[in-house]
Parts: C-alpha cells; sequence; structure tokens
C-alpha cells in the first residue's frame, strides 16, 4: 500500500502541471486584464497604466507568463492579487477556505446521513410507498438545478418562514463560544442541503441498488445457509460490499463539493472560495484564478488517492500490490 500511494502522489506532478496549463492558458486568452473593464477609475492616466501592466508582466508572451507563474507557484508562492492592492493570493485564499470546507464537510455529513439510511430501506422494501416516494425525492433531486433549489429555499425558510438566515456565515463578528458555533452552522442549513441535494439523490440510487444487486450473490446465499441472522448479513457482508460505489463518488466529491460550492455560495452570498473566485473572474483577478483552481485540482487527486485506499479498507479482497 506505502509504494502504492507514493507512486500515485508522483503520478499527481504531470496531472497537476497539465490542469494548471490549460486552466492559465483559458484564463489569459479572456479578452482585457486586470488594468482594463469597467471598474477601472477612467480618471487614471494610460501612462500610469501601461506602468503598472509592464510591472505586473501582462505584456510578456503568455508562456512567459505561465513560467514565471509556475515558478513561484512551486515554491509555494501564489503571487500578489491584482484586484486586493497588497493582499497576497495566499492570504486572500486562506480567508475563505475554512468556510467553504466547512461548507463542504457539513453539505457530505447531510447527503451521507440522509441518503445511505433510506438507501438501505428502499432496498429492503422494494416497490413500496417508500420506495417510490424515495426514488420521486432522487429525480427531483437530480432534475432541478442547484441556483432554483437555493432561490426556492431562500424564499420559503427565509423570507417566508424566518427561520433561517439567506446570506452570510455568521450573525455578527463578535460571536464567541456555543453561539458562534451555532450561528455557523444555521448559516449553512441552506447552502450546505442546496450543495448537497444532487448527491443525497445519486448516494440513494446507488445505494438502493447495489444493495438489491447483493441480495441475490452467492456469499449472501452462502452467509445465509451458515445460520446468520437478517441484520448480520445486511451490515456485515450487504453493506461492507454496497459501499464501494459510494466511496467512489466520495473521492471525487471532494473536488466538486469545493467547485459546485461556487454558484450555491454565490446565492446565498456566503464568504467562501465560490465568491472570491466569481469577484476575481469579473476583475479578471488571474493570479486569484489560478491559486484557487490549483486548490481544486489537488483536493479532486487526493480525493481520488483516498477513494483508493478506502476501497481495500472497505473490501479485504482488494489489495494494491
Amino acid at each position: 500500500m506505502t509504494k502504492y500511494i507514493i507512486r500515485r502522489v508522483l503520478q499527481f506532478i504531470p496531472m497537476v502541471i497539465l490542469a494548471s496549463i490549460v486552466v492559465f492558458f483559458m484564463a489569459y486568452l479572456a479578452p482585457g486584464d486586470a488594468l482594463s473593464g469597467e471598474n477601472l477609475d477612467p480618471n487614471i492616466p494610460r501612462e500610469v497604466l501601461e506602468e503598472r501592466r509592464e510591472a505586473l508582466g501582462l505584456n510578456d508572451p503568455i508562456h512567459i507568463q505561465y513560467f514565471n507563474w509556475a515558478k513561484r507557484a512551486v515554491t509555494g508562492d501564489l503571487g500578489m492579487s491584482m484586484h486586493h492592492t497588497g493582499r497576497s493570493v495566499s492570504d486572500l485564499i486562506g480567508g475563505r477556505l475554512e468556510n467553504t470546507i466547512n461548507l463542504s464537510i457539513f453539505s457530505l455529513i447531510i447527503t451521507l446521513i440522509i441518503s445511505i439510511p433510506i438507501g438501505i430501506y428502499s432496498s429492503r422494501k422494494p416497490y413500496s410507498i417508500a420506495d417510490y416516494s424515495a426514488t420521486t425525492f432522487a429525480f427531483i433531486g437530480l432534475a432541478v438545478p442547484n441556483f432554483f433549489a437555493a432561490l426556492l429555499g431562500i424564499y420559503i425558510f427565509s423570507f417566508g418562514l424566518g427561520w433561517l438566515p439567506s446570506q452570510g456565515s455568521i450573525s455578527a463578528p463578535n460571536l464567541t463560544g456555543l453561539d458562534y458555533i451555532g450561528s455557523k452552522l444555521k448559516h449553512m442549513i441552506l447552502p450546505g442541503f442546496t450543495l448537497g441535494l444532487a448527491s443525497t439523490a445519486i448516494y440513494m440510487r446507488y445505494m438502493r441498488t447495489e444493495m438489491l444487486e447483493l441480495r441475490g450473490s452467492d456469499f449472501i446465499r452462502t452467509a445465509r445457509a451458515k445460520g446468520l441472522g437478517n441484520r448480520s448479513v445486511l451490515y456485515k457482508h450487504t453493506l461492507r460490499n454496497a459501499l464501494i460505489p459510494i466511496i467512489t463518488l466520495l473521492g471525487l466529491e471532494f473536488g466538486t463539493l469545493l467547485s459546485g460550492a461556487v454558484l450555491v455560495e454565490t446565492v446565498f452570498n456566503y464568504p467562501g472560495l465560490g465568491t472570491l473566485f466569481v469577484g476575481s473572474i469579473s476583475n479578471r483577478d488571474y493570479p486569484v484564478i489560478m491559486g484557487i483552481n490549483l486548490i481544486l485540482a489537488m483536493t479532486t487527486l487526493i480525493g481520488n488517492l483516498l477513494a483508493d485506499i478506502l476501497y481495500a479498507v472497505a473490501d479485504p479482497r482488494i489489495r494494491y500490490d
């Protein structure tokens, strides 16, 4: 397993380089730059803008710009923001990363708590009213776009019932202790459920399908023939094997949750990487865009590695020799 992990980590290097090249060229091929656009003060002399553009290296050929960025990124220096004067990209991302990670973990916990038990119950009572209800919910969860679910949630639970806040990550800046934790959790409920809606539907269907297929497997019939009870067969044999596709999805979820948070955070005005990313695109703040995309690529690769490791935990037959 150790050798396998080392090989996979070494494979990260060319994949991260390729991802950074694609994102960098796509960002820089967009029209304009950080020193042009509607948000720029029209009273700034053109000479000053040209001097600033030259200092930032925006007049260099695109491959030279990428090489200079990559050389700094290898040492951990993601550069300075072009829009937030005097702020480094690492500081900007560090100030938002915690909120996005908290929201993603909260959403993932909600997804697992809801989807796995319902999927198991649907497999035990197939074609029942409860099973059809779960299937209907799954179809709705897959069909409804995130932004529509977010707006609907705000309309019902914020404006209509007044139960939950519609924006932000905390009620007041000076909260401490349990009040701080409670306020954080309350502000994550709506965006967390919205972010995990599609994943909940997918996990539920996968769990139901896998459990139904495994019920007729030879090793399940053997376990029953040995006299094992229904609970032991369900949780020690069937469920453990049914979790393998769920683990695959969980590995991919590391990156997709962070990237999916871009839209959800924007709708809820949640101060995370998503709102920072959207603002950076509007302001053509390329160093921040590259820094966030680098983090998304790394989390996706790490998620896939964790999924491979968890395969061996869920199924002892899987070994990486």
